[in-house]
């Protein structure tokens, strides 16, 4: 059976500290000189918040103790607070984080063997509007701080008491799949994927950081400059008209002007054998014909890429529906017989409203979006009704 724990602990009184949990290397590296102190400080801290999984001062034995009680005066290790946690029948882990503000975000861990992949969220909500993602339906609030961010693997890996030092993997692949879209807050998800990364954080590899974006094409031409993460679009529809429908940003930066911006990044790179994940929502009657994936099909002959077919999860405020296992089979033949390398993404934490498109926290929507779509879906019930 599904369990669910609740864990209630107040939060903390606003404070001016640094907050060190958050920072790069390079960044922790200005702290510690701003201290005058020697750079290589800023990786013993980096080891004790991220290997050690140490939010305490005083228990960093190689740090001199007049160091350690300057850190205490002016600097702390401050993860979000989290405020519940589910487990699925599946072993599948949703966290609700409560961060500065009061929103809610929500955290995912899928396990698969000897693999675990975390989801992490990067806003309170979601600036964009797909129609098929109840994120989006929930408004927006702000961007999550990169302590917020890379506090929500804090968290995840410290929860099962397993940090990189112990040889325990507990997440071996981080996915910026959760709430939000990663690339509208730039700054914060690229400081939090380089701290994932490097060696005195949590040391996972390049191929096994992935951010997926919704097609912020400028953002996207930036980040191929300062990053090497793995890539993934949500793309969710073979032609520009639908995709408009879905996606809206599309509107502005077209299917066309995506897939362009992904060769670009790729360029960018140094390992040449790298292919973009294309992320396909598959709903019924709306996007899951033959025709759909013929299409879909002959827009990524020559464009080099997997695709992961999701079928859709449905959730309260949408009328979507998910394509039977037969359509959704004869979608992924059509692709395979032109080809291309596709997988049907397994759903996972559904009972607990934690697979692709169901995360939705607690968002002080700042959009009224939220409103809108609760007044606009409940009449269109009252209409179905009659």
């Amino acid at each position: 059976m599904m369990s669910t724990t609740e864990i209630f602990t107040p939060m903390e009184a606003p404070t001016e500290k640094t907050n060190l949990l958050g920072l790069s290397r390079e960044k922790m590296e200005a702290f510690c000189v701003s201290l005058g102190e020697k750079p290589f400080r800023a990786q013993q801290l980096l080891k004790w918040i991220h290997h050690q999984g140490v939010d305490n001062f005083d228990a960093m034995t190689n740090i001199s103790k007049a160091l350690r009680s300057r850190l205490i005066q002016c600097a702390e290790i401050r993860p979000p607070e989290i405020v519940s946690q589910n487990d699925s029948v599946d072993g599948t882990r949703k966290w609700a984080i409560r961060i500065a503000g009061g929103g809610l975000v929500e955290t995912v861990l899928i396990p698969d063997g000897d693999r675990g992949t975390l989801c992490v969220s990067s806003q309170v909500g979601c600036s964009l509007d797909c129609s098929f993602c109840s994120t989006g339906k929930q408004g927006f609030q702000r961007d999550l701080s990169a302590a917020e961010i890379i506090g929500q693997v804090w968290l995840a890996i410290n929860s099962y008491d397993a940090f990189p030092s112990t040889n325990k993997r507990i997440i071996t692949n981080v996915v910026m799949m959760g709430m939000g879209e990663p690339l509208l807050n730039f700054d914060n998800v690229v400081q939090s994927m380089s701290l994932m990364m490097d060696d005195f954080g949590y040391g996972i590899s390049k191929r096994r950081v992935t951010l997926s974006t919704s097609g912020v094409v400028p953002a996207l031409d930036k980040l191929g400059d300062v990053s090497e993460v793995s890539l993934a679009i949500s793309l969710h529809a073979p032609n520009d008209e639908l995709r408009s429908q879905l996606v809206p940003i599309n509107k502005k930066y077209p299917i066309a002007e995506l897939l362009a911006a992904c060769g670009r990044y790729w360029a960018k790179q140094t390992d040449t054998h790298r292919v973009t994940t294309v992320e396909y929502t598959l709903i019924a009657g709306v996007n899951d014909s033959r025709e759909h994936a013929k299409e879909l099909a002959k827009l990524l002959k020559d464009f080099p890429c997997k695709i992961n077919l999701i079928p859709f999860n449905p959730f309260s405020l949408s009328d979507y529906q998910r394509p039977s296992k037969k359509t959704i089979d004869q979608f992924w033949q059509v692709l395979s017989n032109s080809s291309i390398v596709t997988t049907v993404r397994n759903t996972r934490g559904d009972d607990i409203d934690a697979a692709c498109g169901q995360l939705v926290g607690q968002v002080a929507d700042r959009t009224k979006r939220s409103e809108r779509h609760r007044t606009n879906y409940t009449e269109s019930q009252v209409v179905t009704v009659r």
